[in-house]
């Protein structure tokens, strides 16, 4: 009887719920693709959310793609720069960034960029819609080097592949689940899909990622996926992580109106 009593209480034992550090509180925030009029609200209420909450050192990161298919890529990009001369933001490189960066040398590549959501960024850097239709793909490579303020590029350079803090790993796209955190490749981190959206084996960290567009959060116990598609569905999400809690806030628009909707999330 005993030893069927201790089987019993082993088998009801839970695993400890993923965690940040103590004292520490995570923004994460999903795919913005120039929606800076959701960026905007959104970045209204995590300041609004980290004033009211617990006191916690708190760090805002973004996944990613920032810019491209959205209208407003180059205000996007300023208004990430200047958010994290006011307050901890970290910001990691989705596939966007990338081609947009190499597009300023590989003509190819631009081609490859306008085809997906780049045309976008060009306009928001001012060029009219006229011009850039007269233009060659050689003209429109040169004149991005005048478009483009040199500090944009710079804050793009600079943006980190990946992030962890405690359980949690955050990503863009995915992690490559044959290989260790150590030993990601940039372009598993910042591409990858379905290796890693099939993969149903534990990975070391529960990983947070955006990259592929989910209705609502998509989530298993070892991934969390938070691109809910702002430029298409007009949502953009933050995961919010602080001990072993997790919540959301949202910044949707509704017939050309925008509200922010805060939730928990298991």
């Amino acid at each position: 009887m005993i030893k069927f009593a201790q089987f019993l209480k082993k088998r009801g034992k839970t695993k400890p719920r993923p965690s940040v550090p103590q004292g520490e509180r995570y923004y994460v925030v999903g795919d913005i693709h120039g929606r800076c009029d959701l960026f905007d609200q959104l970045i209204l209420a995590i300041e609004k959310d980290d004033e009211r909450a617990a006191d916690a050192q708190s760090t805002v990161v973004l996944l990613g793609d920032l810019v491209d298919r959205g209208p407003e890529s180059a205000r996007v990009i300023e208004t990430a720069r200047q958010w994290g001369k006011r307050r901890k933001v970290r910001y990691i490189a989705g596939n966007h960034e990338e081609m947009f960066l190499e597009s300023f040398e590989d003509k190819e590549m631009l081609r490859h960029f306008l085809k997906h959501g780049g045309k976008e960024t060009v306009l928001s850097y001012g060029i009219k819609k006229r011009r850039y239709n007269e233009l060659t793909m050689k003209e429109l490579q040169r004149e991005l080097h005048d478009l483009v303020p040199a500090k944009h590029r710079r804050f793009l350079e600079a943006m980190e592949d990946i992030v962890i803090a405690g359980d949690y790993v955050f990503v863009h796209a995915g992690i490559n689940p044959k290989h260790s955190i150590e030993d990601q490749k940039r372009s598993d981190l910042r591409w990858i899909r379905d290796r890693f959206l099939k993969h149903r084996e534990p990975f070391s960290h529960v990983v947070v990622h955006g990259h592929t567009i989910f209705e609502n959060l998509e989530h298993t116990p070892y991934r969390i996926g938070i691109d809910t598609g702002a430029f298409r569905t007009g949502n953009l999400t933050a995961l919010v992580l602080e001990g072993d809690q997790r919540r959301i806030i949202q910044a949707r628009e509704r017939d050309g109106s925008i509200t922010v909707e805060h939730g928990e999330f298991a």
